[in-house]
């Protein structure tokens, strides 16, 4: 279920356009499950994720010289963190195709702000935070620690183009082993507002992803990627 935190960083604007970029094996799952899959935050590519700046974590350690459980308690909180990342814009991004689909068959979710709000109170079982990241200097800047998300919703500036925004959720109070990540319950009809195909994909994959989504019950408006439309010249 979403927990609104006034502490976390949001757009103002609930109508927000937000973006996520899949293969298609990761988007039947979705459709076959009805549960968003989030990642354990220390399986993530950049080995920073839920770390701290330079400034923070000299702060961290001498406070931790009398109390060494304190260092340590960040450094295992990491593995039961779990994270669903979105990207912020208005429109389609031809790098966040490049980079988070495989060759011509991916798909990308169009949703909102507000949408994904909405969806997540379909999981009872489970408390997600919606945050959206910041990116900064790790050797100048410094991270609050005062809220347990903080360091989860920091990046170092290379990141920037992903203007990311997280779902994100503390498993700690569950007592539960998370291997690659965990799934939890979300609310299809609402979370997604449409559905587009990969720019350079084939007639033919389109007309399958159509096909395999009405087949599973399901009525989403599905367009080609803008980004192979016609030149007018």
């Amino acid at each position: 279920m979403y927990i609104n935190d006034n502490n976390i960083k949001l757009p103002n604007d609930p109508d927000t356009i937000v973006w996520k970029y899949l293969d298609l094996s990761k988007f039947v799952d979705l459709l076959l499950y009805q549960k968003l899959f989030m990642s354990r935050s220390d399986k993530f590519e950049d080995q920073y994720e839920g770390t701290f700046s330079e400034p923070t974590f000299e702060e961290i350690r001498k406070l931790s010289v009398d109390n060494p459980e304190f260092l340590d308690y960040y450094k295992i909180h990491r593995q039961q963190v779990v994270i669903s990342s979105w990207h912020i814009n208005e429109y389609e991004s031809f790098a966040m195709w490049q980079i988070f689909t495989q060759k011509s068959e991916g798909l990308a979710i169009q949703s909102t702000l507000g949408r994904l709000q909405q969806s997540l109170l379909a999981d009872k079982e489970y408390e997600q935070h919606i945050g959206e990241v910041n990116y900064i200097d790790y050797k100048k800047e410094y991270i609050p620690f005062d809220n347990t998300f903080f360091p989860f919703l920091f990046k170092r500036k290379s990141f920037q183009y992903e203007r990311e925004i997280r779902i994100i959720s503390d498993m700690t109070p569950y007592n539960m082993k998370i291997d690659n990540g965990v799934k939890i319950d979300v609310d299809l009809t609402t979370l997604i507002e449409k559905i587009y195909i990969h720019p350079k994909s084939e007639n033919w994959y389109k007309n399958l992803v159509i096909q395999l989504v009405k087949r599973l019950g399901f009525h989403f408006d599905i367009e080609k990627s803008d980004l192979e439309s016609d030149i007018l010249i």
